[in-house]
């Protein structure tokens, strides 16, 4: 049975010389956790563009303008943990609409409903997000537990609807 004298990458080792007598093993390769979302930042579709994102998930380069889009301030994150470059109180639910969803599954359909109509006469407040994703990766942050269905994902569709119309 032959032994394997390959050196083994360490911070450690970074004098040694890969040309010395054995072979030498290339740090882990993690290619295949790529966001390939990133690769497309600069994509015509706005759907490549706008992102949703847990604000507890780490902030990484590839998100882009990060802007917290909830009424209330997430706990257990600290602003500088955050990294946000705006925070948009106004556009999240009202507080009436946010209360009376409560996360209930079977009000998901109809939360969507009115929380659309409530960017509807939003416009004014709109425009800064709109104008962000057209210039780049906007990433939509939120708190909620449920990653699908809560008001980011809304607010995303509405955006993408709209800069879709603009062509």
């Amino acid at each position: 049975m032959q032994r394997d004298k390959r050196k083994e990458f360490s911070s450690a080792d970074s004098d040694a010389d890969p040309n010395e007598i054995g072979s030498y093993a290339s740090p882990p390769c993690f290619m295949h956790e790529l966001d390939t979302g990133y690769l497309f930042a600069m994509s015509d579709d706005p759907r490549q563009r706008i992102q949703t994102k847990k604000i507890h998930a780490a902030p990484a380069p590839q998100d882009g303008q990060r802007i917290l889009v909830e009424r209330l301030w997430p706990r257990g994150v600290s602003k500088t943990a955050a990294a946000l470059d705006c925070w948009e109180k106004r556009i999240a639910p009202s507080p009436e609409l946010r209360k009376w969803y409560a996360h209930e599954p079977q009000r998901w359909p109809e939360f969507q409903r009115r929380y659309r109509a409530e960017l509807a006469s939003l416009e004014e407040e709109l425009e800064p997000l709109l104008e962000a994703a057209r210039k780049g990766r906007l990433t939509l942050l939120f708190s909620t537990r449920d990653e699908e269905r809560n008001s980011a994902q809304v607010l995303r569709e509405a955006m993408i609807e709209r800069l879709e119309r603009e062509g």
